[in-house]
């Protein structure tokens, strides 16, 4: 079985023959993680054994706080809130290692493809305010097309979740009435329709619900060959997810925070080729990797670390996911290198 191959064989199955440094020998440490389910296709290494749990972003924060596990993924920067409770900002790295876009799918009688939606519509339609799929709205963004007098069943996460984060951020956006009424967060008070916890979920109640809509992420409704909407950008395109779309987006990346925590929001930018409810998704871990066992451990972590966001980017595209830019790239290996096990410095992209 080759290495690219063995990348791709699921979570926690991996057992690799070389340490992340290249040094031969029986791998000694399994990498624990947990997190967003957007990402978990990608946090894998040929050589590594990683066990990473998908139990969404908020699950994840609160595991690498309590130090239950040595990463996290998280598709949703941490808040002051979760900052101060993992020991303060000065305490954590936290780095973009792919973007993705968060899809709209959806289960209209008759319609298979090509179905046009702006982010104003989608807010809409989740407020109750469209309610049925021949409004007129829905209508004239899809001339021609023979839209069904069914009803709307807005489909949304019940789990707290990065995925809920990325799109109640964009749909706040796009109407002040969303972002009054319902919010924004990796968990909200949706005002009706039906719950579905991760991907999963929401896609079984959409595709069991005559007229449902829902969202998740792009890479899981490329995987399952999903129905998913065009959405109208802020230049006025219509554009389909896809990692080139998405990475369009990631381009116009502004950064906020500190050196170590790189977070930054790339939804609804501006450029006509850009998917517009796209998002970066994080590894977090502690900057000094206490958590881990012994010293071995902790350069086995910072190892990966480097490997997911440089030699690991080129398997990005093929999972659906887009990668980091090359000045991105630069910003990342400037918090990487502030790793430390109990106050020794590691050797990170040595």
């Amino acid at each position: 079985m080759d290495g690219r191959k063995r990348w791709l064989v699921a979570v926690g199955v991996l057992v690799g023959t070389v340490s992340c440094t290249g040094n031969v020998g029986l791998a000694e440490t399994r990498l624990q993680g947990a997190g967003a389910t957007f990402p978990a296709p990608f946090y894998k290494h040929p050589d590594v054994q990683i066990d990473y749990q998908s139990i969404g972003s908020g699950g994840g924060i609160k595991a690498i706080t309590d130090k239950t596990v040595q990463f996290c993924g998280s598709d949703a920067p941490m808040t002051k809130k979760e900052l101060a409770a993992a020991g303060g900002d000065a305490n954590i790295v936290e780095i973009p290692s792919c973007a993705g876009g968060v899809v709209a799918i959806y289960n209209v009688p008759g319609l298979k493809d090509g179905l046009k939606l702006s982010g104003e519509l989608l807010a809409d339609i989740y407020l109750g305010k469209v309610s049925h799929w021949n409004d007129p709205a829905i209508a004239a963004m899809n001339a021609g097309v023979d839209l069904p007098n069914v009803a709307i069943t807005p489909v949304w996460r019940t789990d707290a979740s990065g995925t809920t984060f990325i799109f109640t951020n964009y749909l706040a956006t796009q109407a002040d009435e969303f972002l009054t009424t319902i919010g924004l967060g990796k968990q909200v008070q949706w005002p009706f329709g039906q719950g579905g916890k991760g991907n999963e979920g929401v896609t079984a109640v959409v595709q069991q619900t005559e007229g449902g809509i829902g969202y998740v992420e792009q890479s899981y409704a490329d995987n399952n060959q999903l129905l998913s909407a065009q959405i109208k950008n802020k230049a006025g395109k219509f554009v389909k997810a896809s990692p080139a779309s998405v990475s369009k987006a990631g381009a116009g990346a502004e950064f906020k925070k500190g050196d170590a925590l790189l977070a930054a929001d790339i939804w609804n930018q501006a450029g006509d080729e850009a998917y517009p409810i796209a998002s970066f998704t994080y590894l977090i871990v502690h900057k000094d990797l206490n958590n881990l066992s012994n010293k071995g451990a902790a350069q086995d972590l910072a190892d990966f670390l480097w490997w997911s966001t440089h030699e690991g980017q080129r398997y990005a595209t093929d999972l659906g996911y887009a990668p980091l830019a090359p000045e991105l790239q630069t910003k990342v290996e400037k918090a990487l290198k502030g790793l430390t096990y109990k106050g020794a410095a590691l050797k990170v992209g040595e």
